[in-house]
Parts: structure tokens; C-alpha cells; sequence
């Protein structure tokens, strides 16, 4: 039986009922998939996760790849390389081509639902199938040559990477030393090595295309220190002929002169990559202009809506996993007859602080669920407006600022309730390898991490997405809450859960405020930076459970309406689940952001002027 437990149910409710989605199929640039197309490709893709995606999951976390360090190669675990071979044949993958490239144009809220299938069928899997990213960047920025270089990529089903850290740089990619110097014929040379490079080496398809920031040296007026001097090139394994794409068999300078041993995703080869060293490591430059941080940044972008959706496609198998467990496990006799020895064991599903567990994970993984798709519905607007010649800068800024809370708390909250709520409904069984729940907590520990850590992400957030923005967004976001929280329900009452979220939408601005405030004390005394960033990471967490609280309470009411209208009797229960979801977030999370408030405004910089040594 497969491991993983999908959830259609929600799925189609968040497109279809919550988010409205039935409008954006069949319509430009989305017009070869209608409704009907977007439901039958979600239940097949939702199988397919299911029955196939997934049977390789444990085998290859047990045996992982080889990785030999003569040959500097990886020699993939085989059931896994079946898995991979049967996602490129079903080419499902080609719902994120470009058109332009031989692919089909399809709304990203739909694409990320297939994401949360295959995520949580086999994370790693779409770690290797990097291409439609890729390709998509190359044929955008691209020169005619390197809108081929895409074309022969797509076709050829290549793998394709992200080459940005390096072991002494981190996440300060400015600092990051890989050069290029420029070649006669065109070409580049990129020396250096770079740390932590996902699926950079396998034997899954015939050619892997790197994509490599680095450092233009010699050539005049660019170069230069920081991430502005970093340009984007395009460095494959293999050499390839640019007119008809085939391999010339010779090897390029790239190679993964290491692959980390994990404490999970042991299936997805970690590498380092060494370019240059015993032969020229040679690409070309993307464009033919030095503009590699943008360019790379919508890769980047891609990639933590990728983590985020991760995150959230692990906490919701482990959750139902926890849930059919809690189930079946009889334990002990209901509280209230503790005292009568000879009493009916019950299911632990009667004890009360399992099903607050249980519910915690629910509301979360249902929460987090709309937040991605509600950000992907984002996309799908700036998509709209791009195609019928509108300005998209609202929806541009809006995605920008919820990226990050996608990323970075989706993957906070996800790890946490996974090791916390979803294995301890196992009790001592979720910490054995009978059980998958031991697996996803080792697997969603890197989601924390990889594209930038979330304390990455709380900067991002707030320097980036709120400062530089000058709140246009925030403030859309909120304001769209706060008017939410002040109307009436149609049906039901849930003015207490609608009052608790005002109250933390004025305690999220409080705190932004303060933030603001000591950033602008700071041109005055430099020391005041510090206290924004001890609040950074907080008005993460905060604007998370707001925006989701929110997603929850809509959702609720779109349940209470439906519940009120007979539904179908399969969806009864569904609809009841929505509401107390909602109503058990509300009261039991949107309380704590006042203490998130205040904390946020008492913060000192006794923290920043503690010697080290007291550490």
C-alpha cells in the first residue's frame, strides 16, 4: 500500500469553490485547458502520484544513489529511475513548458496542485526535473542561440540546475568568488565550486544543463564586487552541437567532486560542483548581458514556491497517515471513566488532546494549502493581465510579498507539526521505519533551509516586500482582511472568530510599524537596525497566521453556505470539517499574535551587546 494520502477533496474545494478558478480555464492564455480538462488532469495526476509516484519512495530513501569518485558520477537507484522515467513519459511536466518551447500554457494554481500530488508522492522527484524552469528563464532572457539551447533541452528531456551557493559564501551570494573570463569565439571559462547544488549529477537523462552565477573578470565596466557583478551563464555535462542538439560526447568541465551524506531526501544528489579545474568549464553568457541576480532570482522564486508546496504536501499525508492511525489504536478508556477500571478501551480518537492534535494539523495543512494556491492564484493574475495588455503591478507586488511566507513559514509550521503533532499521534511507532511519518520528518528538515533559511526569508519579507514596496501590498492584503473580518456571515455565526482577527491584523500592523520605526531611528543610530532584526522572523510567523486564519475563516463560510443548501451527503462531514477547522484556528492561534505584539514592541538590543562568551 502507497505511503502517501492525498487530499482531492481540498484541492478542488481551494480552486474551484474558494478561490474561484472555473473562471481563469479556457480563457486567454489558458484556453486549451477547459474546466473540464483542469478536473480530469488533476484526478489523473492524483492517481498517478498515488498508485506509481510513490511506490519508490522508501527503497530509495534506503538505497540511495552511488556516487563514484573516480569517475566523479552517480549512478541512480534503480526504482527510482523508474519512477522518474514514468513521470517523463505521462509528461504531465510539459503543463509548465512555454508553448513557445512545445509546451501547453496552464494556470499555476492548477499546476501547483499537481506540484502538491507529486511532492508528496516523492519530493525529490521534481528536484530532478528542472527543465521547465529553466528553459522557461533561457527563452525569456535569451538570444536567439540560447532560445535553441531551451528548445534542444525540452526536447531532449535534459536536467537542468541552479548553481548560486558556494562553500565559503552561503547566503550571502554577493560574496560568492566563481569568475568567467570571456573566450574568442564566444564562449566563456567558469572557474570555481559551488556547495549544495540539488540533482546536479545523475544518470536520469543524457545531458544536465547548469545554470552558473559567476563573476565576469577582465572585461570593462562589469564584474564588479556584490551580487550586481554576477552574471548568469550556461554550462552543460556534455557538449552538444547548437544546430541539431546532439551530444558530441565530449565532456565539459563540470563535474560533482562530492555528494553529501543527509539526514534525508537521500535520493536527491546533494553536490558539490567543481568547474574548471582539470578542463575548461565552458558556457555561454544568457542574453548576452550581465544582469545573472535577476535573471536567476525568477529560478530562485520558482523554487520556494516549490518548497513551500513541498512543505505542505508532506504535513498533509502525515497528518491523514496520523489520522487513519489514531483510528484503529485503542488505548486506554474515555477521560470521563478513567476511574472505572472495567470500562471499554476506546480509540484514541475519544482523548481530547488527540483530537486538538489532530485538529492543529488540520487547520494548518488546510490553511497552508490555500495560502499557496491563493498565491498561485496571484500568478495566475499577473498571466491575465499580461495577456490582455493590463498593468500587473499590484499582483506582481502581491505575489512578491507572499513568496516568502509561502517559503519560509509554510516550511517552519509544516516541519514543526509533522515532529510534533503528527509523529507523537504514533506514539513510539512513528519514531520506527514501520510507519512513513519518520521519513517525512527527516525529508521536510531541509524545507527550513534550502533557497535560503527563514531568517532569509523574514528579511526578504520585510526589507524587500513591505520597506521597498512602501507597504502597497501589506496593506492590499490586510485591508482585504480587515473588511473581511467586519461583514456579517450570510449564514452561521462567526463573529467571535471574525473579531479575533481584526485584533490580529491590528496587532500584525503594530508590529510592522515598530519595525518601520527603528529602521528609520536607525540612519540616526545605526545600533536600532538590530531591533528589526529581532522582529524579523516574528512578522513572518504573525502575517502567516493572519493571511491563513483569514483563508480558513472564507473558507468556513463558504462551507456554512453550502451546509445550509443540502449538499451531497458524501460532503457533509467535508463541509463540517471547514467550519471547525476554522473556528479551533481562530481561537486557539489568532490569540497568540497579541503576544507576538507584544513582545515585538518591548524587544532590546541587550541580545546584539551580550558578549559572546555568556553564549
Amino acid at each position: 500500500m502507497s505511503h502517501y494520502k492525498t487530499n482531492l477533496r481540498d484541492i478542488e474545494f481551494n480552486l474551484f469553490e474558494l478561490l474561484e478558478r472555473e473562471d481563469v480555464f479556457g480563457a486567454a492564455p489558458y484556453s486549451e485547458i477547459d474546466l473540464d480538462t483542469a478536473k480530469f488532469i488533476l484526478r489523473e495526476v492524483e492517481r498517478l502520484s498515488r498508485e506509481d509516484l510513490a511506490e519508490s519512495f522508501e527503497d530509495a530513501d534506503r538505497n540511495p544513489p552511488v556516487y563514484d569518485p573516480v569517475e566523479k558520477t552517480v549512478t541512480m537507484t534503480p526504482s527510482f529511475a523508474a519512477t522518474y522515467k514514468t513521470w517523463m513519459d505521462a509528461e504531465w511536466w510539459r503543463l509548465r513548458v512555454l508553448p513557445e518551447l512545445g509546451g501547453t500554457s496552464a494556470p499555476n494554481s492548477l499546476n501547483w496542485a499537481l506540484a502538491e500530488f507529486v511532492l508528496g508522492a516523492n519530493p525529490a522527484l521534481w528536484t530532478y526535473v528542472g527543465i521547465p524552469t529553466a528553459a522557461r528563464v533561457i527563452y525569456r532572457h535569451g538570444t536567439e542561440r540560447d532560445k535553441k539551447i531551451a528548445q534542444v533541452a525540452v526536447d531532449n528531456r535534459w536536467g537542468a540546475t541552479m548553481l548560486l551557493t558556494e562553500p565559503d559564501a552561503g547566503s550571502d551570494v554577493g560574496a560568492g568568488r566563481t569568475r568567467a573570463v570571456a573566450n574568442a569565439d564566444g564562449t566563456w571559462n567558469i572557474h570555481g565550486v559551488k556547495r549544495f547544488i540539488t540533482a546536479a549529477e545523475h544518470d536520469l537523462a543524457d545531458n544536465i544543463l547548469h545554470l552558473v552565477l559567476a563573476r565576469p573578470v577582465g572585461v570593462e565596466g562589469v564584474g564588479g564586487p556584490g551580487t550586481k557583478g554576477l552574471s548568469l551563464f550556461l554550462v552543460p555535462k556534455y557538449h552538444f552541437d547548437l544546430d541539431t542538439g546532439e551530444l558530441t560526447g565530449e565532456r565539459n568541465g563540470a563535474y560533482a567532486t562530492n555528494v553529501e551524506k543527509k539526514m534525508g531526501m537521500n535520493v536527491s544528489t546533494t553536490c558539490e560542483v567543481t568547474l574548471g579545474d582539470d578542463e575548461p568549464a565552458r558556457g555561454w553568457l544568457l542574453g548576452e548581458v550581465h544582469d545573472g541576480i535577476a535573471q536567476m532570482f525568477e529560478v530562485i522564486e520558482d523554487a520556494r514556491m516549490m518548497v513551500g508546496c513541498k512543505a505542505v504536501a508532506t504535513l498533509s499525508s502525515g497528518y491523514l497517515n496520523a489520522l487513519e492511525y489514531a483510528k484503529q489504536r485503542v488505548q486506554g478508556a474515555d477521560l470521563t471513566q478513567t476511574s472505572d477500571r472495567s470500562a471499554p478501551r476506546v480509540t484514541i480518537t475519544r482523548h481530547p488532546d488527540v483530537r486538538r492534535s489532530l485538529l492543529i494539523q488540520k487547520a494548518y495543512t488546510e490553511g497552508m494549502r490555500s495560502l499557496i494556491l491563493y498565491t498561485a492564484s496571484w500568478q495566475d493574475e499577473i498571466a491575465v493581465r499580461t495577456a490582455a495588455g493590463d498593468d500587473t503591478g499590484l499582483a506582481e507586488a502581491v505575489n512578491d510579498l507572499l513568496l516568502p511566507i509561502v517559503k519560509g513559514y509554510g516550511s517552519e509550521r509544516s516541519w514543526v507539526i509533522l515532529g510534533t503533532e503528527s509523529l507523537q499521534t504514533f506514539g513510539g511507532s512513528g519514531y520506527l521505519r514501520d510507519y512513513p511519518i519518520e521519513q517525512y520528518v527527516r525529508d521536510a528538515k531541509i524545507d527550513t533551509v534550502y533557497e535560503g533559511t527563514t531568517a532569509i526569508q523574514a528579511q526578504d519579507l520585510f526589507f524587500r516586500k513591505v520597506v521597498r514596496d512602501r507597504s502597497r501590498a501589506l496593506s492590499h492584503v490586510l485591508g482585504e482582511i480587515r473588511t473581511f473580518a467586519g461583514s456579517p456571515d450570510p449564514v452561521g455565526d462567526m463573529a467571535a472568530e471574525r473579531a479575533l482577527l481584526a485584533q490580529a491584523v491590528a496587532d500584525a500592523e503594530a508590529i510592522v510599524a515598530k519595525m518601520t520605526g527603528d529602521l528609520a531611528a536607525a540612519q540616526d543610530s545605526a545600533d536600532s537596525i538590530y531591533r528589526v532584526g529581532l522582529n524579523a522572523t516574528r512578522l513572518l510567523y504573525v502575517l502567516g497566521d493572519v493571511v491563513v486564519a483569514w483563508l480558513l475563516l472564507r473558507s468556513a463560510r463558504i462551507a456554512e453556505s453550502a451546509l445550509a443548501s443540502a449538499p451531497a451527503p458524501s460532503d457533509i462531514a467535508f463541509y463540517r470539517g471547514k467550519v471547525s477547522a476554522a473556528r479551533f484556528f481562530a481561537r486557539e492561534v489568532l490569540p497568540t499574535v497579541a503576544a507576538q505584539r507584544a513582545s515585538a514592541l518591548t524587544v532590546d538590543n541587550f541580545v546584539m551587546e551580550l558578549d559572546e562568551a555568556a553564549f
